[in-house]
């Protein structure tokens, strides 16, 4: 059973997410919150798999929401909603991922299982729009750290859509064991720590740029 909690100040979201997601025998919706201050006061006492997380919302915007439940150790996996361009802050400050409030039923359900299981979910075909509009895209050449090979740039893509090593593994027809070495040639290459912020830094210099 996966449990959400939705923080959302307008109430009409909140309660057809809640009525999508309750569709789902998997899926139960363990709390709500109208503001970021409620957010911070409920999300460590509702033992949440996945916050899903409006960035836009009163006493506390959804960035300060992740700065202080990442701070008290006590942020879930968590999936940006959002209906404007500002995404780049709150995946840096831990959000796992993000998905545009017109999103299908189908494509918030894939994306709430991803980041349960410990994946990152971005939108390849939206992160062009939203990197220009941080001025982030289209970094030159001399900036980028050191090249990915053709592979790795093709799982870097898998990763971006929270897929496992596994998953990826069986999508390019390899071994899990030798994703996990992709993968560990990824981290150093593009010197980052975990998986969101290799996906994170690939965005930044174009890599997950629509081809």
């Amino acid at each position: 059973m996966i449990r959400v909690f939705i923080a959302d100040d307008q109430l009409l979201v909140r309660q057809g997410i809640r009525a999508l997601l309750e569709v789902e025998d998997s899926i139960r919706v363990v709390g709500e919150a109208g503001d970021g201050g409620e957010a911070v006061e409920r999300v460590p006492q509702a033992a949440v798999d996945v916050l899903l997380l409006d960035i836009r919302m009163p006493r506390k915007s959804g960035i300060e929401v992740l700065r202080e439940l990442g701070t008290r150790g006590a942020l879930p996996s968590t999936l940006i909603l959002t209906t404007f361009d500002v995404v780049l802050d709150g995946t840096r400050a831990g959000a796992r991922g993000f998905m545009l409030k017109d999103v299908s039923y189908d494509q918030l359900i894939a994306a709430i299982r991803a980041v349960a299981e410990g994946g990152t979910l971005f939108q390849p075909a939206v992160t062009e729009r939203l990197l220009r509009a941080a001025g982030a895209v289209h970094v030159g050449m001399e900036a980028r750290p050191e090249r990915l090979t053709e592979r790795e740039i093709e799982v870097v893509r898998l990763m971006s859509g929270g897929y496992s090593n596994r998953e990826i593994g069986h999508a390019l027809g390899t071994a899990e064991g030798t994703i996990k070495n992709h993968v560990s040639s990824i981290l150093a290459k593009l010197g980052v720590r975990d998986r969101t912020r290799a996906v994170l830094k690939a965005l930044e210099i174009g890599l997950l740029n629509p081809r």
